[in-house]
Order: C-alpha cells, then structure tokens, then sequence
C-alpha cells in the first residue's frame, strides 16, 4: 500500500506540475523514484545484495500500477480522495521509517544509523523526485512535518526495541507514532521554521 501511494502521489506531483511538461517517461520515472528511491537508498547503503525493489518484482509491479493509475486518473481525483491518499501516505511514513530502521537492525547497525535509515527510507523518494524534478527536497525547507514525523517513528520502535519488545508490539508503536505525529501535525497544522530571519 506504501509503495502504490508513493507512486501514486509521485505521479500526481509530476502530472501537475506547473513547471516542466514532463511526458510519459517523465511521470512514470517520477512516480517510480517516489515509490521506490528510499528503500533502494538504504539498501545500497547496506550493501547486502541486490535492493529488495528488484528482487521481489511485486515492489516494481505495485509502484508501476501506481504510477499508471496517478497518469489516468489525475484530473479526476476528488478533494475526498485526496484526503484519503494524505492519511494513507501518513501510514506508509511510518510503515517505511520502521521498515528502514529493521534492516539496520538486522544488518547489526547501532542506534543512530538504523535512526538515519529509517528517515531515508521514509523520505528518500520525496527527495530524489524533488531533486530530478529541479527543486530542492521538501523536506528541507520550512513547513510540514515529514521527516520529523519519520524520526519520531523510528526512534519510537528503536527504543522498544532496545527495551526487548516483541518485535511486533515495537514495529506497532514506531508506526503508530509516526503516523500519529504526521496527522496531528495536519490537524493542528504545525510547520517548521526557517533558521534565518528575513
């Protein structure tokens, strides 16, 4: 469900952008690195064989059939819908940030790597599209709560994990709170603030 809605909001991004007119390639390619481009990051950082992305060909089938639905169905995707894809999205944040962060676990890392992969893996998709598409990362200028919301929820399920949860009660906490964080931000419209005055 992550990967569709990465994919899918990838592809809306690029289908309205204002900016560039970007094709068929240029959609789909977007919608693919929004889906796709943290985990393959982490796992290139890993380097533990090849990105889960191309040895399950069910991550690249379910991002291609995002994209190709944010291609179809741009101009008919209704406020609701949108409000539906946002809480969707806020659930795959902190799906990703929990994912990211086990398989530093996994790979024997400490505490603040396995923190720093679970954000990459969260955000890193939204990055790189914002970087092919000419725009600096989203996540780094002032505004929503995103890859705070990431850490949050990675650094929830390290210390369950730390503190000898079951791994399934840990991989719960971290995405509840990241999704909590993430919604409550959207709620109460909480924003970041620029270092430097103007």
């Amino acid at each position: 469900m992550g990967v569709f809605v990465g994919a899918l909001g990838g592809a809306l991004a690029a289908v309205r952008d204002t900016r560039y007119r970007f094709d068929l390639v240029g959609v789909i390619g977007l919608a693919l690195v929004s889906a796709l481009g943290g985990g393959i990051t982490r796992d290139i950082i890993l380097q533990q064989g090849p990105p889960l992305a191309f040895v399950d060909v069910r991550y690249l089938l379910t991002a291609l059939a995002g994209a190709v639905a944010g291609l179809v169905f741009a101009s008919r995707i209704s406020g609701g819908m949108e409000r539906g894809i946002v809480v969707v999205d806020a659930i795959a944040l902190g799906l990703f940030a929990v994912a990211g962060s086990t398989r530093a676990i996994n790979a024997h890392l400490g505490f603040l790597p396995a923190l720093l992969l679970g954000c990459v893996t969260a955000v890193g998709g939204g990055s790189l599209r914002d970087v092919l598409s000419g725009r600096t990362p989203k996540i780094f200028e002032r505004g929503e709560l995103y890859a705070i919301a990431a850490a949050f929820g990675a650094a929830a399920f390290l210390l369950c994990d730390w503190l000898h949860f079951n791994r399934s009660t840990a991989t719960l906490v971290g995405t509840l709170c990241g999704f909590g964080l993430r919604m409550l931000s959207l709620r109460y419209q909480w924003k970041t603030r620029p270092v430097r005055a103007e």
